[in-house]
C-alpha cells in the first residue's frame, strides 16, 4: 500500500524542484521514489506549496519548556542565564506537561529529530516513547575546577540511563566560559564517535574574558564566589582558545555564533572539517537583538544547521520560524539552500542521515508541507504542517 504526495513544488534534501513529480512512500513512510505525475497512477495528495524531509531540530532545551514566556525578551545573556537558574525550581507535574505540549508543537510543524540539551533526565519519559528522533546532549559545566571529577560521574551516570532507553546521547560542555580546563580534559576522554555540541560567542564579553580577561564576564564569577586566580588570558577569541581541545570530537555542532569571525571559521575548517554551526535567530534575537553572521559563514563555506534553542528563549518552537527571520535578514539567500540546512545538514550533523534529511529510496525522512508560500519562495507568512 502506498501513499503519494505532488505539490508545486518539491525539496528533495538537496534540490528545489519544480516539475510536476509525484513523492511515493510506502504506508509506513519509507521511501519508494519521486516519478513524473504520468507515471504515478490514481489517489494522489495534491498540495499548493513545497513538499519537504522533515526538519531536524539540531539545537534545543526540552527541559526548560516550562519558561515560556517567563523571561522577557532583550535582558541580554548574563541576565537571561541568571533567571534561567531562578526559575528552575518548579514543580514536577508543570515541567513534565510543558515538555509533552512543546513536543506536540514540534512534531505538528514537521520536525522530526532534536538535538537536545539535558541538564537533568526531565525528558527521559517523553523521549523513551521515540515519537521525535533525540540526540542528547548531556552538557556539564562548573567554575570550580575542584569539582570536575564529581560533575563528569554525574554526567556519565546520566548518558548511561538515556543509553539504557535507546536515546543517543553524548557529554558535552555548556560553552568556552563555563567549563574549567580540568572539566575539559575529562569530557574529551568521552568524545569518541559522538557529536559534541557547544554554545558558542554569544556575546562579545565572551571574547573579551579570554583575550584580556577584562569584561563584564568577571562579574558572573564573582557572584559565584569562584576564584579566578587559575585562569589565564590566552590572547585569542573564547573558540580558538578552546580548539585544542574541541578539535578531537568526531562531530561538533558550534550553537549561536553571534560574534564568530573569518579566524575563528577558518580555524575550526582547519582543525574541525566535521563541524556545524548552529544558528538559533530568533533566540539571538530574543536574548541579545542581534543575527549570527549567515553571510560570512556562507562565504567561508560552513556547514550550517538551524535549531530553535528552548521556549526560554523564544516564540515557538519551528524551523519554519527560523528560516523566516534568516530570509527577513538575508533575502539573497535561496530558499532551497536554507531548505537544506533545516534537512539534510541537520541529520548529518546528528549522525541520522541514513534515515532522515532526503527523499532517497529507503529512508523515513516524514513528510512536510509548507504552505502559503509567496512570489519569489517568499515564506513570510508560511506555515509548515506534518503530512506523516
Amino acid at each position: 500500500m502506498y501513499q503519494k504526495f505532488q505539490a508545486t513544488q518539491l525539496f528533495t534534501g538537496t534540490e528545489l524542484l519544480t516539475d510536476q513529480l509525484v513523492l511515493i512512500t510506502t504506508k509506513e513512510g519509507t521511501i519508494e521514489g519521486i516519478v513524473g505525475i504520468e507515471d504515478a497512477g490514481d489517489d494522489i495528495q495534491s498540495f499548493d506549496g513545497i513538499l519537504s524531509p522533515g526538519f531536524v531540530n539540531a539545537h534545543c532545551h526540552l527541559e526548560l519548556s516550562h519558561m515560556k514566556g517567563m523571561i522577557p525578551a532583550h535582558t541580554g545573556l548574563q541576565e537571561f542565564v541568571k533567571q534561567i537558574v531562578s526559575l528552575r525550581q518548579i514543580d514536577p507535574e508543570t515541567i513534565q506537561a510543558a515538555i509533552v505540549s512543546a513536543e506536540q508543537e514540534m512534531y505538528a510543524n514537521g520536525i522530526v529529530a532534536v538535538g537536545d540539551i539535558s541538564n537533568t533526565l526531565d525528558t527521559l519519559p517523553l523521549k523513551a516513547k521515540h515519537l521525535l528522533a533525540y540526540y542528547t546532549f548531556v552538557e556539564l559545566y562548573d567554575l570550580d575546577p575542584t569539582r570536575a571529577e564529581n560533575k563528569l560521574n554525574v554526567g556519565l551516570e546520566m548518558q548511561k540511563i538515556f543509553e539504557q532507553n535507546c536515546i543517543r546521547a553524548s557529554l558535552v560542555p555548556h560553552a568556552p566560559y563555563s567549563v574549567t580546563n580540568r572539566l575539559w580534559k575529562l569530557i574529551s576522554a568521552h568524545f569518541g564517535a559522538h557529536t559534541i555540541s557547544m554554545h558558542n560567542q554569544e556575546t562579545p564579553d565572551e571574547n573579551e574574558f579570554f583575550k584580556n580577561k577584562t569584561g563584564s564576564f568577571l562579574g558572573m564569577y564573582e557572584r559565584t564566589k569562584v576564584s579566578l586566580d587559575f585562569f589565564e588570558p590566552t590572547g585569542l577569541s573564547s573558540l580558538q582558545s578552546v580548539l585544542p581541545i574541541f578539535k578531537n570530537a568526531n562531530t561538533s555542532i558550534l550553537v549561536h555564533n553571534s560574534f564568530t569571525n573569518a579566524a575563528d571559521i577558518n580555524a575550526v575548517k582547519k582543525q574541525m572539517p566535521n563541524s556545524f554551526w548552529c544558528l538559533c535567530p530568533n533566540a539571538n534575537q530574543y536574548i541579545e537583538q542581534t543575527m549570527p553572521p549567515i553571510e560570512l559563514l556562507r562565504a567561508n563555506g560552513a556547514n550550517i544547521i538551524v535549531g530553535t534553542d528552548s521556549y526560554a528563549s523564544n516564540w515557538s518552537l519551528n524551523i519554519l520560524d527560523e528560516l523566516k527571520t534568516i530570509q527577513k535578514h538575508n533575502a539573497a539567500i535561496p530558499l532551497e539552500e536554507m531548505l537544506g540546512w533545516a534537512t539534510i545538514n541537520g541529520a548529518q550533523a546528528l549522525q541520522m542521515n541514513k534515515h532522515l534529511g532526503s527523499f532517497e529510496k529507503g529512508k523515513q525522512p516524514g513528510v512536510v508541507v509548507i504552505e502559503n508560500v509567496g512570489t519569489e519562495n517568499n515564506i513570510a507568512t508560511a506555515v509548515s504542517r506534518r503530512l506523516r
